[in-house]
């Protein structure tokens, strides 16, 4: 999954796509999805609202008016077209426009939500976080972190089921960097074959992180290396899914691990 964050402020590539007066250059981002896609990306991440730790929530019409005139370019590319939102507004809108996956941070815990995208035929991701990101990174606490993570995506899957949502049309995320310490989150990696219990494919999302940060002690722009190494063991530990900034590269890296391990 590659990501196209259309935003000011994503901690790795806000404001790559903008332009003077905060648009959206919709030509600039479908020539980085097409190359994207042309070096392996299956699905492709579109999102007009930054989620890393300490940033302030933006409107629905502000992220409409980011991410929609891509999403219609892009609607005839060989790729499932996400958007990472948590608004069922943008959801609604972005599905009646031809997106195939809502990818919601905050994992369908508002009804809204639900309800806007459990009739629509669309696919979910549902995300762990614990908090918001404005607070998550404040204190993040729990006794057992993949134990409570797996408790909180099995309840989701639950109510996204009862509105009629069937097994095929869900993807889980454990949330890497989303309420958690580094020790979380190194322990989530590690236990991730726990969270294949729940039956569903697993996405993970662990590209130039701050924990990869912390491990390496590299800034954002020199965390590739790193991030490709959590993608391989992610996969060797049961994720299908891998969101990445960097599609190439993780990509031959994972051809090659595939190709040693045949997964």
């Amino acid at each position: 999954m590659g990501i196209l964050n259309l935003t000011p402020d994503s901690f790795s590539d806000g404001g790559r796509f903008l332009v003077a007066g905060g648009a959206v250059d919709v030509g600039c981002v479908e020539s980085e999805a097409v190359a994207m896609v042309r070096s392996g990306a299956a699905l492709l991440d579109l999102g007009g609202e930054s989620t890393r730790p300490g940033a302030a929530p933006v409107t629905p019409q502000q992220q409409l008016d980011r991410v929609m005139p891509v999403l219609e370019r892009l609607r005839g590319i060989d790729a499932v077209l996400s958007i990472d939102t948590r608004s069922a507004v943008v959801a609604t809108a972005a599905i009646g426009a031809g997106a195939h996956l809502i990818n919601d941070v905050s994992g369908f815990t508002q009804s809204d939500m639900r309800s806007a995208v459990a009739p629509s035929g669309a696919a979910l991701c549902i995300m762990h976080m614990q908090g918001e990101p404005q607070t998550m990174q404040a204190s993040p606490s729990y006794g057992d972190v993949t134990g409570e993570v797996g408790a909180f995506l099995s309840a989701q899957i639950d109510a996204c089921a009862a509105l009629g949502v069937g097994p095929d049309r869900i993807l889980v995320d454990p949330g890497f960097g989303f309420g958690k310490t580094l020790a979380h989150n190194l322990q989530l990696l590690r236990e991730l074959p726990r969270l294949l219990d729940l039956g569903y494919p697993i996405l993970v999302g662990l590209s130039r992180k701050r924990m990869i940060g912390a491990l390496t002690g590299q800034p954002v722009d020199a965390r590739v290396p790193g991030g490709i190494a959590a993608a391989i063991l992610a996969v060797q530990r049961g994720a299908r899914v891998v969101r990445t900034h960097d599609v190439a590269a993780t990509v031959d890296a994972l051809k090659v691990v595939s190709a040693v391990e045949e997964i």
